[in-house]
């Protein structure tokens, strides 16, 4: 039996991936967009959508931006419902917009821990609900969920963040269980730490040339002895989206360097 590379190919997929105006989001969309898949994003604010766009463009990827609140149900189904009629039907979604609040628990608020749960948690369950009835349609789909290592582990004032992030998994695991037998597979990505433009002040040199305390963590806790970066996730990301993972459903993929695998350092 020969395999057929053409199996990783998103030639004539349409794909959507939820706050993807910079960051992992970007990243997943451009390897998306370079496999043959027209691409799809939202973002919170036109400002923020046009940038999007102009650098989408800069990068070669002929992107189509929208305005959308992916925590209300009513803007969401509009929006499938748009893409649906300019673009196509949508054949990968991934839920990839979030937030993170870095709040001691007993000094979060209950609203705050609901503005977490809402985006993190909530608006998963909202987008993969808009896309399935399609999908099941068609006869086949793809869900991939931007999970984390908190979908794992525990750490100081991430509560909401953790408690999203481990439900995360589980609507993975029960899309999968539920929709697996119309073809349509939902997986999660679990990213370890990424040097991205908002952790750039995490990884600054000290005055005296040493590396940031947390920065040392970091690397001390990663195998691999450095932070990822976002190409990092286009391969997994590619492989979840293509018809080479087509008997792989509920999986939670880390792309963490070793972290989740490693014990640490003796000291």
């Amino acid at each position: 039996m020969n395999f057929d590379m053409n199996a990783f190919s998103l030639e004539g997929k349409v794909a959507l991936i939820t706050g993807a105006s910079h960051g992992i989001g970007m990243a997943i969309a451009e390897a998306f967009a370079a496999a043959g898949a027209t691409i799809c994003f939202n973002c919170s604010s036109e400002n923020s959508r046009d940038r999007a766009l102009k650098a989408y463009k800069e990068d070669g990827v002929d992107a189509h931006g929208y305005v959308c609140d992916v925590t209300d149900e009513t803007q969401v189904q509009a929006l499938v419902k748009q893409i649906k009629e300019e673009v196509g039907v949508i054949d990968i979604l991934v839920n990839n917009a979030g937030i993170i609040k870095r709040i001691p628990m007993t000094e979060m608020t209950a609203e705050e821990f609901r503005q977490v749960i809402d985006v993190d948690l909530n608006a998963p369950f909202i987008c993969s609900k808009a896309v399935i009835p399609d999908m099941i349609e068609k006869g086949h789909g793809k869900i991939i969920n931007i999970c984390s290592m908190m979908s794992e582990l525990g750490r100081e004032t991430v509560s909401a963040y953790a408690a999203a992030k481990g439900g995360l998994k589980m609507l993975t695991r029960n899309i999968c269980s539920e929709y697996g037998k119309y073809n349509i597979q939902c997986n999660g990505i679990g990213p370890g730490y990424i040097a991205t433009s908002q952790t750039a002040p995490l990884r600054e040199r000290q005055p005296d040339g040493s590396r940031h305390p947390f920065d040392a963590f970091i690397v001390a806790k990663t195998p691999a002895e450095r932070w990822g970066v976002t190409e990092d996730l286009m391969g997994p990301a590619v492989f979840l989206a293509s018809d080479a993972s087509n008997f792989v459903n509920g999986h939670v993929l880390y792309v963490d360097g070793g972290i989740l695998a490693y014990i640490g350092k003796q000291p």
